[in-house]
């Protein structure tokens, strides 16, 4: 078992050295949480990491599949694409523009990297999948998203057409609202290749009786082999929710995506209008994630886990996932910490894909130390300036006679000036009796 460090739990922590230590991080993510508050957007009083996790655990036993460290979550089914995502490896997004005719305020296209260009600018998606392909990467998910596609019809069609040519086995899917959907299009997108298609659906247009979406969705099921919707899961929308799940499922389309709703760090005065909340605890590990998602909001976790019980209560053979921001992030950890030739007291974890190592502290360093020796073990660090012993995670369970604070540390690996640096995130702790490898790394 490992305790997640936070300021609640620092207390816990019984080696004054290592809680010293653990707190420059607490103090690091309180730093964080001041400044979300500075932005004028309120934060959860109460920390639902607890009953999210009891509910996580109540689906497995339902017979919800559990995956990606309990960050993904289904029933029924789940798209390849969705699972590749785990470690973005074989997978490729791609974007014409960022132009959209719709505003939708929880959008997060404003934080992309060059936005306002290319609102008004377009990508040579063709030639970027030469590239790709030229590479000699292997590909087995294509995509495309936007702004929205579909206002550049033939450019989409091109794309598809060039993506079944360059990698004919890849599973290409398209991203829409689908307001600009007809027969001729979905012909047209038939034709070129396409496999998935994801809609999104506004709350407040169905509010309004449209049914232009559902139509749309329907009409593509004529066409397209795998027809999704995926939608931001607002909170308090459990009743609305079950509605669209009941209507989809009628359908007979392949699933649904739950997002965990999110604040995009912008248009403030809409989130506080409406009383959302930030996450007391947003992330696991407080990093700069490459998803400009934003922040979590309170409330829309419970509402999409609740809907997965909904679907397994109804019988629903609709697949209906849930994807947390944090399953979001993961692609992006195997990328920067996978592949590399580590330190030897350095271990890659297959549960959250952080680098992880062990460390004691203070009183405890001679007593490990003396441990170590006598076994022939000397592959471990002393840092004088941090009063630590740095080890490997496997060597804990030669420590279980002793009653010592054990810091597991969580890093990643990144490039600095062309050089490649280990920079350390977060400090957790664990005990020789209580830790497992297989089960908590």
């Amino acid at each position: 078992m490992i305790l997640d460090v936070t300021q609640s739990t620092l207390n816990e922590i019984k080696n004054p050295a290592l809680r010293e230590y653990a707190n420059i991080y607490v103090q690091i993510y309180q730093d964080f949480m001041d400044q979300v508050r500075q932005m004028g957007l309120e934060v959860e009083v109460e920390d639902t990491t607890v009953e999210a996790a009891q509910k996580t655990a109540d689906l497995r036993k339902k017979g919800a599949v559990v995956r990606n460290d309990d960050k993904s979550i289904y029933v029924n089914g789940i798209s390849p694409s969705c699972q590749a995502c785990q470690t973005g490896i074989g997978s490729s997004t791609f974007f014409i523009s960022l132009k959209c005719h719709r505003d939708c305020f929880y959008c997060f296209n404003p934080n992309q990297q060059d936005y306002d260009y290319y609102r008004e600018h377009t990508r040579d998606t063709t030639a970027e999948l030469d590239a790709l392909y030229a590479s000699n990467q292997r590909v087995q998910h294509v995509a495309l998203t936007g702004g929205e596609p579909l206002l550049y019809k033939e450019e989409t069609y091109r794309f598809f057409e060039r993506a079944r040519q360059l990698f004919p086995s890849a599973h290409a899917r398209l991203y829409t609202c689908g307001d600009h959907i007809d027969r001729a299009t979905l012909e047209s997108l038939q034709k070129a290749g396409l496999k998935e298609i994801r809609f999104s659906i506004r709350m407040h247009d169905l509010a309004k009786g449209h049914r232009n979406t559902y139509d749309n969705i329907a009409l593509a099921r004529e066409y397209i082999p795998n027809v999704m919707v995926e939608m931001p899961i607002l909170p308090n929308t459990l009743d609305e929710m079950k509605e669209i799940l009941l209507e989809l499922d009628r359908m007979g389309i392949f699933g649904i995506n739950l997002l965990e709703f999110c604040f995009p760090l912008n248009k403030v005065e809409i989130y506080r209008e409406k009383g959302y909340k930030v996450k007391v605890h947003p992330f696991r590990v407080l990093y700069e994630y490459w998803y400009a998602g934003g922040l979590p909001i309170a409330g829309s976790e419970t509402v999409c886990l609740d809907l997965i019980d909904f679907a397994l209560d109804e019988g629903l053979k609709l697949g209906v996932h849930y994807c947390s921001l944090e399953n979001k992030h993961t692609g992006q950890l195997y990328k920067q910490n996978g592949g590399h030739r580590l330190p030897s007291r350095m271990y890659f974890s297959q549960r959250d894909y952080f680098l992880k190592t062990a460390k004691v502290f203070g009183e405890d360093i001679p007593p490990v130390k003396r441990v170590f020796d006598k076994a022939g073990y000397r592959d471990y660090s002393i840092s004088e300036q941090h009063n630590s012993l740095e080890f490997h995670v496997n060597k804990i369970g030669s420590l279980r006679k002793m009653a010592v604070d054990v810091g597991i540390s969580s890093h990643v690996i990144e490039t600095r000036k062309d050089e490649e640096v280990l920079r350390e995130l977060k400090v957790d702790v664990t005990t020789p009796q209580t830790f497992r490898l297989s089960k908590d790394i």
